[in-house]
């Protein structure tokens, strides 16, 4: 059998090392190298207190590195600013790029697509990679059709960067499509505290918590007259996001096109 060969960018990272685990369990995957800018030199295996892997760790992520390694995917878990670069360094190197991290804006897509259209390799893109979240954001999608009267509140730890999440961001976007915009509230409302109602999208407002001690979560409200509905999902561990990974690294390398949303990949 042919082995998925898989190079883990921000491999030193809570995440990147969860991702690195799960791989090595995986039959058919094979890690082929890791980049980590501050953990440059040692070994993968050193870092997750395991006997020598014999794959150094490499500082940011270069083309030089995954042809050398010759990788079928490189698996993104570094940060908003790095993102983008190592997207164009991996279509350059004829790799395929899976990228878990949030922050990247509509230009930022744009030029994605537009490489992915010069090189003809693909790529993907995941807002979350926990199956649960994209069950809750269908399931909101179902309610707003009944229930348009609606605001998100999520809750991530507080070294996340961006706010909101993206898992908030495609929500909107998966309601909207079936909802029309709507003013909510008292129509002479007003902020006290500038910002008190949260961000705002064609009338859904979002509210975005950072605290010690969360992961992510997220919860979509519906109000209506005399009830209320919650859809809520909870990432208790980074664990949660494993099955989506890996099932976007075996759905990955078959595309030449960008695919956005690990909804695309679930049947």
């Amino acid at each position: 059998m042919k082995k998925i060969r898989v190079f883990v960018s921000g491999a030193g990272g809570k995440m990147g090392r969860e991702v690195v685990r799960t791989i090595l369990d995986q039959e058919d995957m094979q890690l082929v190298g890791a980049s980590d800018a501050r953990q440059q030199g040692r070994d993968i295996g050193e870092l997750l207190a395991m006997a020598s892997l014999g794959i150094e760790i490499t500082g940011p992520l270069e083309e030089a590195h995954l042809k050398e390694t010759r990788a079928d995917i490189v698996v993104d878990f570094t940060n908003p600013q790095s993102v983008l670069k190592n997207a164009k360094c991996a279509l350059a190197a004829g790799v395929v790029p899976v990228l878990g991290t949030t922050g990247l804006d509509e230009a930022d897509i744009s030029e994605i697509r537009d490489l992915v259209d010069q090189t003809k390799v693909g790529a993907f893109i995941a807002p979350n990679f926990a199956i649960g979240a994209i069950l809750m954001m269908r399931f909101a999608q179902e309610a707003a059709k009944y229930f348009p009267h609606v605001e998100i509140i999520e809750l991530h730890h507080d070294q996340k960067l961006d706010a909101p999440s993206g898992t908030a961001l495609k929500t909107v976007e998966w309601i909207s499509e079936v909802r029309k915009p709507l003013v909510q509230g008292h129509p002479n409302e007003y902020e006290k505290i500038k910002g008190s109602r949260g961000g705002d999208v064609d009338g859904i407002h979002i509210h975005s918590v950072r605290l010690p001690g969360f992961i992510a979560h997220q919860e979509v409200i519906f109000g209506g007259l005399g009830q209320a509905l919650t859809i809520r999902h909870d990432a208790l561990s980074r664990e949660t996001y494993m099955p989506g990974i890996m099932l976007a690294i075996r759905k990955a390398g078959q595309l030449s096109n960008l695919v956005i949303g690990l909804e695309n990949f679930l049947e």
